[in-house]
């Protein structure tokens, strides 16, 4: 018979060796802060790999070149910087990350977009609209290795009529890359929009058809920003989502991730645009 005693201290030395392993290879994957970037425009890219996936779980530190962008819900993404700069977008008291984040951004469209009750441990809370209409929000904040600064433009109010700047386009500058949230977008944009946005490499884009901008003409705006990577949001059902993507899919291939978590670089985004499915709506 095999001595209990002998077999439980096997086992024991044996997980002290895959955890000694386990902490080597995270040593290994840390690197050291990069210096914070903030270029005035976004950059062109040079891409060659398609994106690399890891579950939302599997939070380990991130290389000096990657961004971790996981989907929330609705509108919400988390997206975290090499530094771990953490930020919530159409932070609202629905939909919220598992994680207090550094930033939030609203947009002023409905509740399911803002809060006027940020939870008080967030340090900046970017509000997409101005006190008044005449008056568009703007911002451009550094905090360690990130840079967000917004475009606004316009939505239409509960009664038909427009609300002038009540939406903004946030961009997010990190790890040499720019991702654009567009909030709650209901028109295309104009060249001057566009000059202000610059070339972006990730755009998260509403693709309802309906609450937001109309399907070709989100087309349109998704052509003139060629992104190399757009990740759906707002959507309210398979049929919603399913219709947008069949539309997508006469201009750029369409890939569906298991995981609501994607980990991105600039050398990995993929050579041709290309339309990422993250899980949840």
């Amino acid at each position: 018979m095999l001595d209990i005693a002998v077999v439980v201290r096997t086992a024991a030395l044996a997980a002290a060796g895959l955890f000694a392993s386990q902490a080597a290879a995270l040593a290994q994957v840390a690197a050291p802060p990069p210096k914070p970037e903030a270029a005035q425009n976004c950059p062109g890219l040079v891409a060659v790999d398609a994106p690399r996936i890891v579950p939302a779980a599997f939070r380990l530190a991130l290389n000096a070149d990657q961004v971790r962008l996981t989907y929330v819900g609705h509108s919400t993404f988390l997206i975290e910087s090499p530094q771990l700069v953490r930020i919530a977008t159409d932070y609202n008291d629905y939909v919220r990350p598992p994680l207090l984040p550094d930033i939030v951004t609203m947009n002023h469209a409905h509740t399911t977009h803002f809060t006027d009750l940020p939870d008080p441990g967030i340090k900046h809370v970017l509000r997409g609209w101005g006190s008044t209409p005449d008056q568009p929000a703007r911002y451009d904040i550094t905090v360690k290795d990130v840079r967000v600064r917004n475009v606004p433009t316009n939505i239409r109010d509960w009664r038909g009529g427009t609300e002038r700047h009540g939406n903004s386009i946030f961009i997010f500058e990190t790890a040499n890359m720019c991702i654009a949230h567009l909030g709650h977008l209901h028109h295309t944009l104009t060249q001057q929009q566009l000059d202000e946005i610059g070339r972006v490499d990730v755009v998260l884009v509403p693709v309802d058809g309906s609450y937001t901008l109309d399907l070709e003409g989100m087309m349109e705006v998704l052509q003139a920003l060629k992104a190399r990577l757009m990740i759906p949001m707002h959507y309210f059902s398979t049929y919603t989502l399913s219709r947008f993507l069949d539309r997508a899919r006469q201009n750029w291939t369409v890939e569906t991730s298991e995981v609501p978590s994607l980990v991105v670089a600039k050398t990995s985004l993929p050579a041709a645009p290309k339309v990422m499915v993250l899980p949840g709506h």
